[in-house]
């Protein structure tokens, strides 16, 4: 056996399109929600889990539907089609509503105080926020004074900034102030001028609501087509070496993450809280459509879906495809198996997506590194050297050991960056790297687990049931890491221990799984291992 590179990469494209987006969404529309709207840790959470509140039920629908599809080009392809082509227009749209929130932000004293805040070289003085405070606690009497804020929202300001602030200020015994101090302070005043983006929000909050519509949009279309073009690499890829495939598709998808990032840099999108994002919108929105072409051009999802029957007659690996199965109809062992899987893609999902959708608000804001690309890209570049090592090396031990491994690394990685500040912000280089290669490590292997336990015919259902428990994750963190920073802890750095806690359960009841490594290995010598001839 020997896996067919090239056919793997025009498939992996679909997949392409769909992380080059995610990734943009991520990280600009978390930005936007807290800097721009004034949304908080929590609300924003909810609106970021919009996408897989709709993915947790629309993702095993569509699933299911196109394995029952028996359209021409394919059972994936046209979902693959309509969604990306409405996803993308919508997606470019959203430029219009942001231009119009940013031009709005920038009447208002936020930029103002903001600028001040940013570039100013004496931030680490007691004496600057003696200043800023005193800034802080005038626009909020004026506001008071004209009217624009009620006596309530004024008392807010006075117990959950004004005199926090100053606690710490009073308790500092040197002009210069404690790291540890210093990340609190941060927290404090970015939590202060998101309060300012949402009041102007409330004044008139029709923008907002034509934003989150069309966002909607977007996500729904998203929603139409994942789980369909996840599904055709399985459908084209002979059991055995779709841990492989799996390597490749994950690489394109970092590529497309890379891509992403590197837009986001090149763009100077990556740094500051107030700018415009209309040439990200429209050239990811422009690219997905390109990439769409190149995708229709050369995978021909029939003729490829008939060349894998063909190997399997060759190999004796036939199985039924007539016979379907849910999970319920799998014998005991398995289904337990299956739902320990599913269960530690929750408990990972709940620690790496916490971390993924709050990074772009973290990293500036409370470690001062000036680009919250720059440790994304070091782990998207990680995982890209790492993805055809990991894929080959899980072929000689095994699917489960390999994701143990990514686990443990994940989760020390999460557990160290628990401990980074703004004076050891250089380590979040590191860590992000290991993170990369961590999170490859799990990716390669944990979805090829699950279809493994699949009829070739209803491999649909079960990357729809894969899907299901990323995206429960994916809703829930959101909102109960903002509910932590909030309301619980009221501060941005728990956000690496709480990932580091979900992550660190996973390991036990991935360890506790049985079956979903591939039932035949590929077998071949070393030199072989590492030809990687795209012919």
């Amino acid at each position: 056996m020997k896996l067919n590179y090239k056919k793997t990469f025009y498939v992996g494209l679909a997949f392409f399109i769909i992380t080059i987006f995610w990734q943009t969404y991520d990280n600009i529309i978390a930005k936007i929600m807290i800097d721009k709207f004034g949304l908080n840790q929590t609300t924003s959470g909810l609106v970021m889990a919009l996408d897989n509140i709709l993915a947790l039920f629309m993702l095993p629908i569509f699933g299911a539907i196109s394995d029952r599809s028996n359209h021409k080009k394919g059972r994936r392809t046209p979902f693959v089609i309509v969604g990306t082509v409405v996803a993308a227009f919508a997606f470019m749209s959203l430029s219009f509503m942001d231009n119009i929130q940013t031009a709005r932000i920038e009447q208002t004293e936020i930029i103002g105080l903001y600028e001040n805040y940013k570039d100013n070289d004496e931030r680490r003085l007691e004496t600057f926020w003696d200043g800023l405070l005193n800034d802080m606690q005038v626009e909020r009497v004026t506001k008071l004074n004209n009217g624009s804020i009620t006596q309530a929202q004024y008392d807010r300001f006075m117990t959950n900034t004004y005199d926090k602030v100053n606690e710490i200020l009073v308790e500092n015994t040197s002009a210069e102030l404690s790291v540890g101090d210093l990340a609190f302070l941060n927290d404090y005043y970015q939590t202060y001028l998101s309060s300012l983006a949402w009041e102007e929000t409330v004044e008139s909050p029709l923008n907002f609501i034509v934003f989150v519509s069309v966002l909607l949009i977007a996500l729904i279309s998203m929603s139409v087509f994942r789980s369909p073009a996840v599904s055709l690499m399985p459908d084209v890829t002979i059991k055995p070496l779709r841990s492989k495939a799996n390597a490749i598709i994950n690489l394109m998808g970092a590529a497309a993450g890379t891509t992403s990032l590197v837009l986001l840099t090149v763009l100077g999108l990556d740094g500051r809280s107030y700018v415009h994002y209309t040439l990200a919108f429209v050239i990811v929105g422009v690219i997905m459509l390109l990439v769409l072409l190149v995708f229709l051009w050369k995978v021909k999802e029939p003729k490829l879906v008939q060349e894998k029957i063909e190997e399997e007659l060759r190999l004796n690996l036939v199985e039924d495809d007539d016979e379907t199965h849910d999970m319920k109809q799998l014998p005991k062992d398995k289904q337990r198996s299956l739902i320990l899987i599913l269960a530690s893609v929750f408990l990972w999902f709940m620690g790496y997506n916490a971390i993924i959708s709050k990074v772009s608000d973290y990293v500036p804001h409370v470690l001062q590194i000036p680009s919250f690309t720059l440790p994304l890209l070091v782990a998207n570049v990680t995982a890209i050297i790492a993805f055809i090592p990991i894929g080959i090396i899980s072929t000689k031990i095994g699917r489960k050991k390999s994701i143990l491994i990514g686990i443990v690394l994940l989760a020390i990685c999460f557990g160290a960056a628990s401990f980074v500040n703004e004076d050891t912000g250089w380590i979040m280089y590191i860590v992000f790297g290991l993170t990369g290669i961590g999170w490859a490590t799990i990716n390669v292997n944990s979805y090829p687990m699950v279809v493994e336990l699949a009829k070739g015919s209803n491999v649909g259902k079960y990357t729809g049931y894969y899907y299901a428990f990323s995206m429960a994750a994916q809703i829930l963190t959101p909102i109960l890491s903002g509910v932590f920073m909030d309301y619980v802890f009221k501060t941005r750095l728990v956000l690496f221990p709480y990932a580091t806690i979900f992550v660190a359960a996973s390991f036990i009841t991935m360890f506790l799984t049985k079956h979903g490594d591939a039932a035949f290995i590929e077998k071949k010598g070393l030199l072989e291992s590492f030809d990687v001839d795209m012919d």
